[in-house]
């Protein structure tokens, strides 16, 4: 029987900058009617699915096995076409794994991130994608009175001095740090290494590439169940809103939607509502340089980030200290059609506020939108084999962090997929794992309230 409690995709939704220039894919059938069967079945377009599907067939001259993905809205009309838009060496975020796993599982996700960002690069210029990708430098400034002692501990040299990417990481006090980061009134800063493009361009095309190969793509198709016993044939019978297809092999890339379809991980992947915006100068101005993109923080947990576009405009999200308050505004929030009132007008005046260089640039607030992150009890996203669903995969929980982590999770989820690789012999960080040690820990997500 269907699961009718959600979460579901809104059938509506709020337009996100990036979406603004749509793919040929973006509603793309690639046969009019649902495939009866297939070897393996994606539930998601996202820069998860799309990822997966393009490893799975990059270097086979045909699809080596039937490959549907399926989407319940557009391409990347989720969290991928709704973020920041840069991957960056997320040190604070390193820090902190090295105290609640140990100095070697944060190293090992730490060179994830900056491999992350290498084989991005390399993969769009193989493939020749046009997605605005270029290497960058991004800043975590810290602004509060108290955060110069906060960033030294995020630092700790003595707890990360070993480690090799720590070499990457350069660590600014107030002496310079407002000259470098252009920004006013910092109180420290750290330095680490980045790249930004355009999420949605980079999703579509690698979609776009896997259809060319043999892969079907098949959207505004929400899935509504998924068994989790298959057939003596071997297959699992998977029912959508346009009908039924049956999957040997079916991989969850549905992120904070994916309680909805997979009941294992409710209250372990809740959706969570943020808020994004797109500020751009005033008429007849040229736009200061930002070379780098930016987290700014007022107090820990609650940073913002910042991705200044090579037109001029800048992508700045986060805004959650004006409604962190509020819990309904985006706990266990599915929602991306509406705004978070409490929030819509954060980014008014944002650049002015914050950077020397935007004072007298007449900078205002030209877009604003909401988009459904998956988030965690433990902070960690879940990708690997369903415990108790043999040939079931989950990819998902990326805590607002998918950028970060997902292009070479996609690699190794095709190798578990396509060659029967032990999550053990992917690459992926080996704290990623979902496990049902994890399913059965009784954390909740925790929040802002």
């Amino acid at each position: 029987m269907a699961n009718t409690t959600g979460p579901f995709p809104s059938s509506q939704s709020t337009t996100p900058f990036w979406r603004t220039q749509l793919d040929p894919i973006d509603e793309h059938r690639t046969t009019a009617s649902l495939p009866g069967t297939c070897h393996v079945l994606i539930i998601g377009a996202g820069l998860s699915g799309a990822s997966t599907a393009y490893h799975l067939v990059k270097d086979a001259k045909s699809s080596p096995a039937s490959v549907v993905v399926l989407d319940a809205r557009q391409v990347c009309s989720g969290a991928t076409g709704r973020n920041g838009g840069h991957v960056k060496l997320a040190w604070p975020m390193i820090t902190s794994l090295a105290k609640e796993h140990g100095v070697e599982k944060a190293a090992e996700v730490a060179q994830f991130h900056i491999s992350q960002i290498y084989a991005m690069k390399e993969a769009i210029e193989k493939e020749k994608i046009d997605c605005d990708f270029a290497l960058r430098r991004s800043y975590d400034v810290y602004l509060s009175k108290t955060e110069p002692e906060y960033a030294n501990v995020l630092l700790d040299h003595q707890l990360m001095a070993d480690v090799a990417v720590s070499k990457h990481v350069e660590f600014m006090d107030t002496k310079y740090a407002e000259q470098l980061t252009r920004t006013k009134d910092p109180k420290a800063a750290l330095s680490v290494p980045a790249c930004s493009l355009w999420p949605y361009k980079l999703g579509a095309n690698l979609l776009s590439i896997a259809i060319k190969k043999g892969v079907n793509l098949q959207t505004n198709t929400c899935v509504t169940s998924v068994p989790a016993t298959r057939s003596a044939l071997g297959y699992y019978t998977v029912e959508t809103s346009r009908g039924v297809i049956k999957a040997r092999k079916v991989l969850f890339a549905s992120n904070g939607y994916t309680a909805g379809i997979l009941p294992e991980y409710r209250d372990k992947i809740v959706p969570w509502r943020g808020i994004n915006s797109r500020i751009v100068v005033g008429e007849c101005q040229i736009p200061p340089n930002l070379s780098n993109t930016y987290n700014l923080h007022n107090s820990p947990g609650t940073d913002d980030y910042i991705n200044p576009r090579p037109d001029g405009s800048i992508i700045v999200g986060g805004a959650k200290t004006a409604y962190w308050h509020d819990k309904e505004q985006y706990y266990n929030n599915a929602d991306d059609s509406t705004l978070i009132e409490s929030a819509k007008q954060y980014f008014d005046g944002y650049m002015q506020r914050y950077f020397h260089d935007y004072t007298d640039t007449g900078a205002y607030t030209d877009m604003v939108w909401t988009g459904i992150m998956g988030r965690t009890p433990d902070s960690l996203p879940h990708i690997g084999a369903i415990p108790g669903r043999p040939d079931q995969f989950i990819m998902a929980g990326f805590n607002g962090a998918g950028m970060l982590h997902i292009f070479l999770s996609g690699r190794g989820m095709a190798k578990m997929l396509l060659d029967d690789i032990p999550f053990e012999e992917t690459g992926i960080p080996s704290i990623f794992k979902t496990t049902q040690k994890r399913l059965n820990d009784t954390r909740k997500v925790k929040g802002y309230f």
